[in-house]
């Protein structure tokens, strides 16, 4: 059986994949725009300085000679920068953009999941999510190894991570430093968003001064970073300005609140939830929600019940529900996240060979009690007792030919 190709369905799942090199693209577009806003606006007080000479006749020649090649030097150092940003960051980008954009398109000219061509390219998309999952979790070496191995550097984004962890590894250390040279670079998509992660850092550099009991700078410091937010966030201004009388052994509530070191640990997750949020990436792995849409079709109640478990049903796995002897760790512990799937069309599955009963294995009922099970299942069973089938659940027994059909409409 085959089916066609959900084209949207798809593409719900590849937004980041796109916009990564979009947004990277973006910052290279940003810093061409401010080079040239540079010079030009340089080029232009050049321009009028020399006009407003000669009106008023003060004018040299050997001035306006100066000025010209001063003028002809800015455009050629300018050219410059932007070739050199173009060759270093801006073709790059642009080439990661096409490749992953034709990797997409191959998917729109697709008509069957039956074709090779779609199986080929789920397969490199598992592949993805895969490198996705090991970078989110700190595997950067097999991520990598992946990503070489099914030749996908250009499709999996290890330079993004490559980032968040060096930041985050400098934050671990006690250093804001990076993250807000990333604040910097990124400070109108943050302001755009709201986004608060640069006053949380400014914020913990100056408790830091505080620990340190060095009063002086920690006030120079707050006057300098930390005012100009006082119209969102006066309050946390305010507090803070009272470490100033308290040093990082005190026990006011308060103030322990803001020497308590796990700041730093919100710090980072903090950071990782900004950047996720400018590239569109969901702060689930991929993987995780793929799997969730297919767990959540899957769900049912009786996948929590130990009599009706089915071997086949990932979220039956052996591992869920409250007849479950084992802990937790699979596919069925993941399902308990997701809601339960709704059939408008129930699915009857035999609880003796857990296989779906169908019009190809009819469902079959015992005439006394009206259990169903599958054709396949009593026709094993009368084949191994002469035509005689029992039910399994009351141990009533009748011949083969005593069974009802039971036609599913």
């Amino acid at each position: 059986m085959t089916s066609r190709v959900d084209v949207e369905g798809v593409f719900l799942f590849e937004q980041p994949f796109a916009r990564v090199p979009y947004e990277n693209y973006r910052k290279v577009f940003r810093s061409s725009q401010k080079h040239v806003e540079r010079e030009y606006g340089a080029i232009q007080s050049t321009v009028t300085d020399v006009s407003s000479s000669l009106k008023i006749g003060t004018a040299r020649k050997e001035d306006i000679a100066s000025a010209i090649d001063g003028m002809i030097g800015r455009v050629e150092t300018l050219k410059r920068k932007l070739s050199d940003l173009h060759d270093s960051a801006g073709k790059p980008t642009q080439d990661v953009m096409r490749e992953r954009l034709q990797h997409m398109a191959t998917v729109e000219n697709l008509g069957s999941t039956a074709d090779s061509e779609y199986t080929n390219w789920a397969d490199k998309r598992l592949d993805r999510w895969l490198v996705d999952w090991c970078l989110r979790h700190g595997k950067e070496k097999t991520a990598e190894q992946i990503a070489r191995e099914k030749d996908l550097e250009v499709l999996v984004d290890l330079d993004l991570f490559s980032d968040i962890r060096r930041i985050e590894r400098a934050l671990s250390e006690h250093s804001c430093t990076e993250a807000l040279a990333w604040c910097s670079e990124n400070k109108a998509s943050l302001r755009k968003v709201k986004n608060t992660l640069e006053f949380d850092l400014r914020l913990q550099e100056y408790i830091e001064l505080c620990r340190s009991d060095k009063k002086q700078e920690a006030i120079l410091y707050l006057r300098k970073h930390l005012v100009s937010w006082q119209e969102t966030h006066l309050v946390q201004i305010q507090q803070a300005s009272g470490l100033l009388a308290f040093s990082s052994g005190t026990t006011c509530r308060p103030y322990m609140r803001l020497y308590d070191p796990s700041r730093w640990t919100s710090l980072m997750k903090s950071f990782r939830r900004s950047i996720y949020i400018l590239n569109t990436l969901p702060s689930e792995p991929l993987l995780n929600l793929a799997l969730y849409a297919g767990l959540a079709s899957l769900k049912l109640p009786a996948c929590y019940e130990h009599a009706t478990k089915n071997l086949d049903c990932p979220v039956c796995d052996g591992e869920t529900g409250s007849g479950s002897m084992m802990p937790g760790m699979g596919l069925g512990k993941l399902a308990e996240e997701v809601p339960s799937s709704y059939h408008a069309n129930s699915t009857i599955v035999c609880s003796i060979t857990k296989k779906i009963m169908d019009a190809d294995n009819m469902p079959m009922a015992f005439p006394s009690n009206g259990y169903v099970y599958s054709r396949e299942a009593m026709e094993e069973m009368a084949a191994k007792d002469n035509g005689i089938v029992t039910c399994p659940r009351t141990g009533e027994s009748c011949s083969f030919t005593e069974l009802r059909k039971v036609f599913i409409s």
